[in-house]
């Protein structure tokens, strides 16, 4: 067969697809919604890798100092950049305070001056929400005047919430301190991030993707069989002037062939809308600019291809097992049973390519990515190869019930085919999600641990700024809102002078409650002297707490004024016992309540505070913040938590939820066309029982059937085939294989809901679509 010939039959099916009237457009444009909305998912699915790469290059451009970095001498193109960062509800404010040291000082990305000493330049976002009513706590906060905004080169999204602030005699906080710098340009030059990628965190990226995308496909491979009924008696036409059956199967993939192109239109229109949108939302903490979102030129061309030839090769092998004769198609007639064998290949092929890399996860092992994508595809792929075969079998043994349910049922039998391929993405997507879940609780251990806080006892922590007093910061924290408990110790290192600084021994002041917290005290009063054998300080403990004996501030520090200072211990020192503080740390050497201190060492002290937190309280973290921003706008309390995860693995799991909450608007979309479809055709049918005395709950409840049975066979395969990949995936990382039922339940549940969502909307059309005009035939 020519080419030339291949043409003309695929340009004639075209044409048939928008010279059929007002019923071939619907068909078509049906059609092009179905593959639009995959191609607008598989165009921001290759513009994600680009996305963030741009997110990481924008951080990268506005990085303004580090720990390592060389100290630069003040000159006139340097600047003082002091980290201000906060937090309010749960959400992070990047905040900076700046000042210039001379008319050639950078300006960040983004700002077009420098804020006068009281003034900031903010975000789009922060400005919007300081305006709010829910801003109120954040002003009094950030109690500066807003003089501009932040340009869209200084973010990294546009839902980023972040400040510069104009500052004074900065250059006396960046003495000794790591949250500031003077600098003499913005952008981080050094060499990019080299640490290589943990084998199962790469496996974890690898699956993600390929669940994410194989719904898309199986959608689009669906939608371009949509008016398969219609399609077919119009084939049977032009069987009848003489078309041979190769010619028309010819036709037919043109009529999908024009359907696909204008879906790749629609879904470039989509892609569009949908990118102009992107800044408005943010979904779990994740937000782009529209410019982010560009697809690769080279995978943008892949699915402007991929699609249209999909279409085609899917209706030329969905057509060899139709019958198109002259005078119709072979549908009436017992339909040849469907074969098992070829089908139990597909997961089995994709089982042994896994098989070879069962363990590769421990001990650094690796793993083949083109063996992992390929049979986490295969498996996936068996799904909807699986799913038409059990149907088809389950429904042709199903018995007698109710009205409604003989009519689901006969339609069932009839169509097995088109029932399995409305639920073959959503069967995709839930086993992908079943084996993604058992992966992720399997190694959840790995990357996912228990903090040492103990968060029944403080939920945050603040240092006490230089220069306060540890006891009026206490009160300050004491009178504020939704704070139950301030639990304060100030610290020091004491050493023999005589051995420099190989010996010292840990000194912790605070008032007894707050002893309490570090150590089991026998009794205690304001003037009490303590020693503690703690695991960490136990042997300078041993040696120099001790009675009578003659301590020193560290002899190595040079910037303290007149030297070392000393203390000699008391006599009356008692022993306690240790215990963990509220940061699980085990604190050894020696307790001194604040009467015991000498004044001449008070000021040697650094001071922190743990804070109880009243959770009845709306808000309390942001008053704690409040105060902590009162006394000094740099500081940073530390919200505790009780556990602590790997970044890389947080990152892969917020990828997985913004995909798959898209992956799920897309199956509801295209659920909710093809069904529109599915009733659309059977218009007539439909009005004809209506007529005679069919009520129209009962077609409504036969709809239901029709949805339930092969969603409910479809979530039983899913769930199967979804342990078995989650099995091997675990088998692979080395990790028991343990069955997470809440999540196997958890996405079925979500499939299924899903399907009963788009049931009920396709409702009232259905009721429309049954009133007795619709008998009518022009």
């Amino acid at each position: 067969m020519s080419l030339g010939q291949w043409g003309r039959d695929l340009a004639m099916g075209t044409r048939f697809a928008f010279a059929g009237g007002r019923e071939g457009w619907v068909r078509a444009v049906l059609t092009a919604v179905g593959v639009g909305l995959g191609v607008a998912l598989l165009l921001l699915t290759t513009a994600l890798p680009d996305a963030l790469a741009e997110r990481g290059r924008r951080e990268e451009a506005r990085s303004d100092h580090t720990y390592s970095q060389p100290k630069i001498p003040k000159a006139d193109d340097t600047l003082i950049v002091v980290d201000a960062n906060t937090t309010f509800r749960d959400q992070d404010v990047r905040g900076r305070l700046l000042e210039a040291e001379g008319p050639e000082a950078p300006l960040p990305p983004g700002v077009a001056e420098f804020p006068a000493p009281g003034e900031m330049v903010v975000s789009p976002a922060l400005k919007e929400l300081l305006a709010s009513d829910g801003g109120k706590l954040l002003r009094e906060r950030l109690q500066y005047r807003v003089a501009g905004t932040i340009g869209e080169q200084g973010l990294i999204g546009p839902r980023e919430l972040a400040y510069y602030a104009g500052g004074e005699e900065l250059a006396q906080r960046i003495k000794g301190s790591a949250n500031g710098a003077r600098i003499d340009s913005f952008g981080d030059e050094g060499p990019a991030d080299s640490d290589p990628w943990d084998p199962v965190l790469l496996l974890l990226v690898l699956v993600v993707f390929v669940v994410l995308l194989m719904p898309v496909a199986v959608f689009i491979a669906a939608a371009v069989r949509f008016g398969g009924e219609r399609r077919d008696r119009r084939l049977a036409a032009l069987r009848l002037v003489g078309s041979d059956s190769r010619a028309t199967r010819r036709i037919a993939a043109g009529e999908a062939l024009a359907g696909s192109l204008l879906g790749l239109v629609l879904g470039t229109v989509f892609f569009l809308a949908g990118r102009r949108l992107a800044a408005s939302f943010e979904v779990f903490g994740v937000s782009v600019f529209p410019s982010y979102l560009n697809p690769s030129p080279l995978l943008a061309v892949l699915v402007a291809l991929a699609v249209p030839a999909a279409a085609v090769l899917v209706t030329v092998l969905a057509l060899r097992g139709v019958v198109i004769e002259p005078l119709g198609v072979v549908r009436t007639a017992r339909p040849a049973r469907r074969r098992l064998w070829w089908r139990l290949l597909l997961p089995l092929g994709g089982l042994a390519l896994l098989a070879p890399m069962m363990g590769q996860g421990d001990d650094g092992g690796e793993f083949n990515q083109y063996l992992v994508v390929g049979g986490v595809m295969l498996l996936l792929v068996g799904v909807t190869a699986l799913l038409p075969w059990v149907v088809e079998t389950v429904v042709s043994r199903l018995g007698a019930g109710g009205v409604a349910w003989q009519l689901a049922v006969r339609r069932l039998q009839l169509s097995s085919g088109t029932a399995a391929r409305m639920v073959n993405g959503i069967a995709v997507a839930v086993a992908g999600a079943i084996a993604l879940q058992m992966l992720f609780a399997g190694v959840e251990g790995t990357y996912t641990r228990a903090s040492q806080y103990d968060v029944s006892r403080a939920q945050m922590s603040v240092d006490v700024p230089d220069g306060a007093g540890a006891a009026a910061t206490v009160r300050q924290y004491r009178q504020t809102e939704g704070v139950r408990k301030v639990t304060a110790l100030s610290d020091l290192h004491l050493a023999d002078r005589r051995k420099g600084d190989a010996s010292y021994v840990q000194v912790t002041v605070a008032d007894c409650a707050s002893l309490r917290e570090v150590a089991t005290l026998p009794s205690c009063r304001d003037g009490d002297v303590f020693a503690v054998r703690g695991a960490q300080y136990e042997a300078g403990t041993e040696k120099l707490a001790r009675p009578g004996r003659t301590l020193w501030t560290d002899p190595t520090d040079t910037s303290r004024p007149g030297g070392p200072v000393s203390w000699t211990l008391p006599r009356d020192i008692r022993p306690a016992e240790s215990r963990e503080d509220p940061t699980g740390y085990e604190r050894g050497g020696v307790l001194v309540t604040p009467g015991a201190l000498p004044e001449k060492l008070k000021a040697s002290t650094s001071s922190q505070l743990f804070l109880s937190l009243d959770p009845a309280v709306p808000d309390a973290y942001d008053h704690a913040r409040n105060t902590a921003a009162r006394l000094d706008p740099t500081s940073e309390p530390m919200t505790w938590s009780s556990v602590e995860r790997n970044e890389r693995y947080d990152t892969i799991r917020t990828g997985l939820s913004v995909g798959a909450a898209a992956v799920l608007a897309l199956i509801g979309a295209s659920l909710l066309v093809s069904q529109l479809e599915q009733l659309r055709e059977r218009r007539k049918l439909l009005s004809s029982l209506v007529a005679f005395g069919t009520r129209r709950r009962t077609l409504g409840l036969s709809v239901l059937w029709q949805s339930a049975v092969p969603i409910g066979l479809g979530l039983l395969l899913a769930a199967t085939v979804g342990m078995a990949l989650g099995a091997v995936l675990l088998r692979m990382t080395a990790t028991p294989v343990r069955v997470d039922w809440a999540s196997v339940l958890s996405m079925t549940g979500i499939g299924a809901g899903v399907v009963l969502v788009v049931t009920l909307l396709s409702l009232p059309p259905l009721l429309k679509l049954t009133r007795p005009d619709g008998l009518r035939t022009e």
